[in-house]
């Protein structure tokens, strides 16, 4: 008989059996996939004292050159520290304060006054717009118990409570940070000390000239906004002064500092409240200001800007634009803040790394303003055959 051909099909018990690797792969997925939840649920949790510190570290370096002043001129750096986090909450509180009592002021002002500026104010559109608004229609509208207005009024008296526990808990929060901050400022040298104690002798010359770095660039950011803002306060101080805008001082106030210190939407926003108030009380000089807002910025954009950020933080603008809509969609307000100064940041430490080779002269590469000369228009006659010669 011819030999039979020999079975290659594996025993019914090792093909019911697994390769070892893969209970080894099962576990590792599974105990991985707890740890990164645990993890997650831990950084959620963290995440609030996680911004607490990054606000109070950037708030550290903005304050460390002030502290540094003062220690060379014999001060403490604990009473140093101390004297400047006042200076910087007692001017942020009359910020604060004299915004809110202008704006409640308005409020109650509008409140009691309704059917006076709703009267002006449709007589200004009938007027301007060739519109047929009857006043005493509104007024009734707004007066009217199931109204749309009065519904809105009712239901924000509910939430008093929960906007008192929510300032108390920004002012906790605000507290949390000044201390951090305290400790990071006055016991800084120690702190670096015992960074760089860990370190070489190399990487604590890369660690030292990088927090140098972060203090310049988060120094000259502040250095150039607060400039900006005392600028933009004065001319619109000198513009709604002259327009009869109630409170110009804290109008102008709240413009410079929101509309520099709170990027992208900020300008906007600092606008809109100036606008809102004299709009109440006359219409075309609340246009006016409008108007006047757009040329500011305009200005600011064109003339002020460059010059300041050129000399305290060399910045591109297309950066910073971008920047700070990254850091608003990661961190909210506070990430739009924190954004520009470390881009800034991160500017410095890449042009400060890597060789550097001499660029080739091109017209792409010109960075020098020529003006080129105009051409001359070249006249042509014609000859006795009709041709065109020059």
């Amino acid at each position: 008989m011819p030999d039979q051909p020999a079975s290659h099909e594996p025993r019914s018990g090792s093909r019911l059996r697994p390769p070892r690797w893969v209970w080894t792969a099962i576990a590792i997925f599974w105990v991985g996939y707890l740890v990164a939840i645990r993890v997650d649920s831990l950084v959620d949790r963290l995440y609030g004292l996680f911004v607490l510190l990054l606000v109070s570290l950037f708030l550290s370096f903005a304050i460390e050159p002030g502290v540094n002043r003062l220690a060379r001129r014999g001060w403490r750096r604990g009473s140093a520290t101390g004297l400047i986090l006042v200076g910087v909450l007692l001017s942020f509180l009359v910020f604060v304060v004299a915004i809110s009592a202008l704006v409640g002021q308005q409020v109650a002002e509008l409140l009691g006054n309704s059917e006076k500026y709703v009267n002006r104010t449709v007589n200004f559109i009938n007027d301007t717009f060739g519109a047929h608004i009857d006043a005493q229609q509104v007024v009734d509208e707004i007066n009217r118990p199931e109204g749309a207005v009065q519904r809105f009024i009712r239901s924000q008296s509910g939430k008093v409570v929960d906007l008192s526990v929510a300032a108390l808990g920004v002012l906790l929060q605000g507290l949390s940070v000044m201390l951090f901050t305290f400790y990071l400022v006055a016991d800084g040298p120690k702190m670096r000390r015992a960074i760089c104690s860990r370190l070489s002798a190399e990487r604590q010359r890369s660690v030292l000239s990088t927090w140098e770095l972060a203090i310049d660039k988060t120094g000259g950011y502040l250095y150039s906004r607060a400039l900006l803002a005392g600028i933009s306060g004065f001319f619109h101080w000198v513009v709604l002064q002259a327009l009869g805008t109630k409170a110009p001082v804290a109008m102008a106030l709240w413009v410079g500092v929101i509309s520099q210190f709170l990027p992208v939407v900020g300008t906007y926003i600092a606008g809109a409240l100036p606008v809102l108030i004299t709009f109440v009380d006359s219409p075309p000089r609340a246009l006016a200001v409008l108007v006047f807002v757009l040329v500011y910025q305009q200005m600011e954009n064109y003339l002020f800007l460059p010059r300041i950020t050129s000399r305290t933080m060399a910045l591109h603008p297309a950066i910073a634009f971008g920047s700070a809509i990254a850091g608003v969609a990661v961190l909210g307000a506070v990430g739009g803040v924190l954004a520009i100064p470390g881009a800034a940041m991160l500017q410095g430490l890449i042009s400060n790394t890597g060789e550097r080779h001499e660029v080739i002269e091109s017209d792409l590469t010109d960075v020098r303003q020529r003006l080129r000369p105009r051409r001359r228009k070249r006249r042509t006659h014609r000859d006795s055959d009709g041709n065109g010669t020059g």
